[in-house]
């Protein structure tokens, strides 16, 4: 039944001569039927031949990072089903036909391999922790999330990467992938998989604390334009709070003495009082604009089918 439907395996790739034929050969035992597509992120090793070699689809894309390889990705494959792994072995292929089986049998938009490791070296205890920090913090902020919110090992269908509108740069854009399918209330799921150590010769290009700096301020801008009302009124709130605290004692002069003797203070009280309701009246208009841009995006979202093997 799944060889009715067009299903495209791409692997985003920088520098993985030590993997990349190993895992397209991987692949392409899990889903003989599914065409292989490598998208090359200025590689200064032989990636591009060996993954020629092996047969893959070999594209370049010349802005460095994966945001930006993503965008390319989705933008130049058309399929029914996408698999999209990293090149470096550390994903197992095998999980990928029970990911694509609950893709199409529950009739899901995304499917997120969840990362289950032993090995030590294939997953810095520091990596765990931010994941498990993110996680929450992304749950707290939007009201649902993932168990594995920065696993690159995903399942989509044609209407998710079709509706998709990549705005990240580098390894941000996995968050940024949650976020999309949380807020048009996208159905998805999740399969336990197995995560490897990287093959010798193969090396992260995760930085732990410049990449964890971006995802911490991609989920800031995120919330800020998806849930603006929450954001700008908690920003009016702080600061009415702050200005009334501030306000008391000269309230309790005024009332003592009448006279409001700390002039400065009054006005500071004043400015941010003033802020604080500019600021509630500014998410309340930008929540209306938000709740149109998703209307829409929920619209050309449901323009394309869900993935189907019945006739």
């Amino acid at each position: 039944m799944m060889d009715s439907l067009r299903i495209a395996v791409i692997l985003p790739c920088y520098n993985e001569e030590a993997a990349i034929a190993d895992t397209i050969a991987g692949f392409r035992s899990a889903l003989p039927s599914a065409a292989i597509y490598v998208y090359d992120n200025n590689s200064r090793d032989r990636t591009v031949e060996l993954a020629k070699t092996a047969g893959a689809v070999v594209q370049t894309e010349r802005q460095q990072g994966k945001g930006h390889v993503v965008r390319r990705m989705f933008a130049d494959v058309d399929a029914d089903i996408y698999v999209m792994a990293d090149g470096d072995l550390t994903y197992d292929p095998k999980a990928a036909p029970e990911m694509v089986r609950m893709l199409v049998d529950e009739e899901l938009d995304m499917v997120v391999g969840t990362r289950q490791h032993e090995a030590k070296e294939a997953y810095r205890g520091g990596h765990v922790l931010g994941n498990r920090i993110f996680t929450r913090l992304l749950a707290g902020l939007f009201g649902r999330s993932f168990s594995d919110i920065f696993s690159g090992y995903r399942v989509f269908s044609r209407r998710f990467v079709k509706s998709f509108p990549v705005l990240s740069e580098g390894f941000e854009i996995e968050t940024e992938m949650s976020v999309h399918a949380l807020e048009l209330r996208m159905p998805v799921g999740e399969v336990e998989t197995a995560y490897g150590a990287r093959p010798a010769g193969s090396a992260s290009k995760l930085s732990t604390y410049r990449d964890g700096w971006r995802i911490l301020r991609t989920i800031g801008t995120l919330y800020r334009v998806e849930r603006p009302a929450l954001f700008y009124g908690g920003l009016g709130a702080l600061l009415l709070v702050a200005a009334i605290i501030l306000a008391v004692p000269l309230i309790l002069t005024y009332l003592d003495t009448g006279l409001v003797p700390r002039f400065p203070t009054a006005i500071l009280v004043t400015g941010m009082v003033v802020i604080a309701v500019l600021s509630f009246f500014a998410g309340l208009i930008l929540d209306t604009v938000t709740r149109g841009r998703r209307e829409l995006r929920r619209l050309f979202y449901l323009s394309y089918q869900a993935p189907q093997t019945k006739p």
